[in-house]
């Protein structure tokens, strides 16, 4: 279970504070980026990576949690197609805060919370790339090559009985004159005999 935050709540009371989280959620999810106070990005930050988990399970029961959460149908759409497959190889740390100084007004520190949309590294977008271009050709040399190895048995088997009939007739016909040399042998000695 994860331990209780110390210190006030955001906003007063524990609704308010779920209504805020959840609107500084889909603010982040619909533009990618929100400038909110530090307090505010660290407590927005386990809220969204969690509803960016929910999102890449990609199911219905975790698309209605969502929902109850978030109510705008547009961005959770946003975030069940474009967020989830662009972070589907990062195996967490969906979001990042950066700090940008203090507020003009009341000099409250702020940060920018901003979604990690990149691959994880260069080095792995290009071996994801490499492999899916190399799956790509050889599915294009599978289908190249059905059409060839289904044509090819045909004209095998179409040749094979062409050369074994020869061979066959061959046989037949050095057969036939010995068995009739063994057919004479016996009635040649019939008529020695008697």
């Amino acid at each position: 279970m994860p331990t209780p935050t110390k210190g006030p709540r955001l906003g007063g009371g524990p609704a308010h504070e779920r209504l805020m989280l959840a609107n500084l959620a889909a603010s982040l999810f619909e533009h990618k980026r929100i400038t909110t106070t530090v307090t505010k990005a660290k407590r927005l930050k386990p809220y969204a990576e969690r509803l960016v988990t929910f999102a890449k399970r990609g199911d219905l029961a975790s698309r209605r949690r969502v929902l109850g959460l978030i109510s705008n149908k547009g961005i959770v759409h946003e975030l069940f197609t474009d967020i989830a497959q662009a972070v589907e190889n990062r195996d967490g740390g969906y979001t990042r805060i950066t700090k940008i100084g203090n507020r003009k007004g009341d000099n409250a520190p702020m940060a920018v919370i901003e979604l990690v949309l990149e691959p994880v590294s260069a080095k792995q977008a290009v071996v994801a790339e490499a492999t899916s271009a190399a799956k790509r050709d050889a599915d294009k040399k599978e289908a190249a090559a059905a059409p060839v190895a289904e044509e090819a048995p045909e004209t095998e088997a179409a040749e094979a009985p062409a050369e074994e009939a020869p061979a066959a007739e061959e046989a037949a016909t050095e057969e036939a004159p010995a068995a009739e040399e063994a057919a004479e042998a016996p009635a040649a000695e019939e008529k020695d005999a008697k």
